[in-house]
């Protein structure tokens, strides 16, 4: 088994999928979180100077998805075929322009501008894509493609907390359907495992 290392700081934001995906297929993994201090040291052995960064038996790679869809392959929820691996791909990159679009909004660093931009993201952005979102989570009974478990079911579960955090709402009270989607995930019992002893931060 591949020695697995996972480079980010001590919050959950863009490293909680891929540590929910390693921890779901049981991949024993080093969760070394960085702090603020160290960072500046850090950054420049780092492939792009960011994070998260995967190290795989000592070679560091970077870029989310492409981490989470490799693990993902491992632990088989990337599809049996090419064809469903584009229908995972679609949703995950679906997921990925929602985040995008808060996320823009949330540093927004001119307070007019963001007032004016957050009224744009709860009546029309968010209404919209979770609306589309839930309606595919019925289709598939509880999952968000294939109707069955696959990492899009993991990456979304993964990251809600910090989409969450930056919407200062709880996004899926009014969407039953995509609650289900992650609550399957979290009564997984490696990711109960993994919830119970991971630190606990506010991100």
């Amino acid at each position: 088994m591949p020695d697995y290392k996972v480079y980010y700081f001590n919050v959950k934001a863009l490293g909680e999928p891929l540590r929910f995906l390693l921890s779901y297929g049981n991949l024993p993994f080093d969760d070394v979180r960085i702090t603020r201090e160290e960072w500046p040291a850090l950054k420049p052995t780092m492939p792009m100077g960011q994070m998260p960064v995967l190290e795989v038996d000592g070679k560091r790679v970077h870029q989310s998805l492409a981490m989470c869809r490799y693990v993902a392959k491992q632990i088989n929820l990337a599809g049996d075929n090419p064809l469903e691996a584009l229908q995972i791909d679609a949703i995950v990159d679906t997921i990925n322009d929602f985040r995008l679009k808060i996320a823009i909004v949330a540093y927004e660093p001119d307070d007019i501008v963001k007032e004016k931009k957050i009224i744009t993201l709860n009546n029309e952005v968010i209404p919209f894509y979770l609306t589309k979102l839930n309606v595919i989570a019925k289709e598939n009974n509880g999952h968000l493609v294939l109707g069955k478990p696959t990492w899009a079911d993991v990456y979304f579960a993964g990251i809600l907390d910090y989409l969450n955090y930056l919407t200062k709402t709880n996004l899926l009270e009014n969407f039953p359907n995509l609650q289900e989607v992650v609550n399957k995930v979290l009564d997984h019992e490696n990711i109960k495992a993994y919830i119970a002893k991971r630190p606990i931060t506010e991100v």
